[in-house]
């Protein structure tokens, strides 16, 4: 299998921080989307610093199409697309302006491309930067990211803020985007329906580990919860338990084969499992 981006072991410290990105390792297949999931301050954001070296790893290996990149590797840098939630470019400037920036440094700028999503977007190119809404700021990075033809888009909660019909709006232009077999998509978001509409893959991060990656339609088809009783919980096969979590009444177990779970445990109830259940499960759970 060919993958756009590959994270094999990467960890990275903070002098005076307890923070550790801790061995991280996943994977990109060409033409996915790869949903990027784990709460604040679980290292989505220095993951993605690392991958674009912007932040230096203490060590392992992150290569893209293949490649390791280094600071003066312009030619690969083309290949990507990057939005980060919050402000992308200076107020000061305008739409126009910017167009005329960003020409100088992607050797595949597409002015006129660039022009197509202004108009797509209803963002006016003469208005201030600093004078759009929120949403239109992000419209705007997107624009830009979609511009130079990358092959690979880094989105660090780029529908954060944003509202339902826009986010939606959003997520049809990355469907387009990754339509083609040659491009694909990080996406970290704390969005969980955005990733359940347009993500191929799921990968869970927490306190700075890998916790789970697994494919979309697993996650929703395939794993389940049951809902035991505490006696039914100390009858349960230890290997059918990725994690478990005490509510209240009852304790949810959190298995990957739902059919299997249905006919060996018939007298518990099971449910399908949502994304953020298995997130919280895994996050606020424990392991047998």
């Amino acid at each position: 299998m060919n993958y756009a981006l590959k994270l094999d072991n990467v960890c990275k410290t903070y002098e005076m921080s307890d923070f550790v990105l801790e061995n991280v390792s996943f994977a990109v297949p060409m033409g996915s989307v790869m949903g990027f999931v784990g709460e604040n301050g679980a290292g989505k954001t220095t993951t993605i610093g690392c991958i674009l070296n912007t932040l230096s790893r203490n060590s392992g290996s992150i290569q893209l199409f293949g490649k390791e990149m280094q600071d003066k590797d312009t030619e690969l840098r083309n290949e990507i697309g990057v939005v980060y939630d919050g402000d992308n470019f200076p107020n000061y400037l305008t739409a126009r302006q910017l167009s005329n920036i960003m020409k100088g440094i992607f050797s595949k700028w597409d002015d006129a491309l660039f022009q197509k999503y202004l108009h797509t977007f209803h963002l006016n190119e003469k208005q201030k930067i600093g004078k759009y809404s929120k949403g239109m700021t992000m419209k705007l990075a997107i624009a830009v990211a979609l511009s130079h033809h990358p092959k690979l888009l880094i989105l660090d909660e780029a529908t954060s803020g944003l509202d339902p019909v826009m986010r939606d709006e959003m997520l049809d232009v990355f469907l387009e985007f990754v339509g083609s077999d040659d491009h694909s998509i990080l996406l970290s978001s704390h969005i969980t329906s955005d990733l359940e509409k347009i993500a191929d893959y799921i990968t869970f991060i927490h306190q700075g580990r890998i916790i789970l990656t697994e494919s979309k339609d697993n996650l929703i088809y395939k794993y389940a919860i049951l809902r035991c009783k505490e006696k039914q919980f100390e009858g349960l096969d230890k290997n059918d338990i990725l994690a478990y979590r005490r509510q209240d009444y009852q304790i949810d177990v959190l298995v990957d084969n739902k059919e299997a779970a249905k006919r060996k445990y018939a007298d518990i109830a099971i449910d399908c499992a949502t994304i953020d259940e298995i997130m919280l499960i895994l996050v606020k759970g424990e392991q047998k």
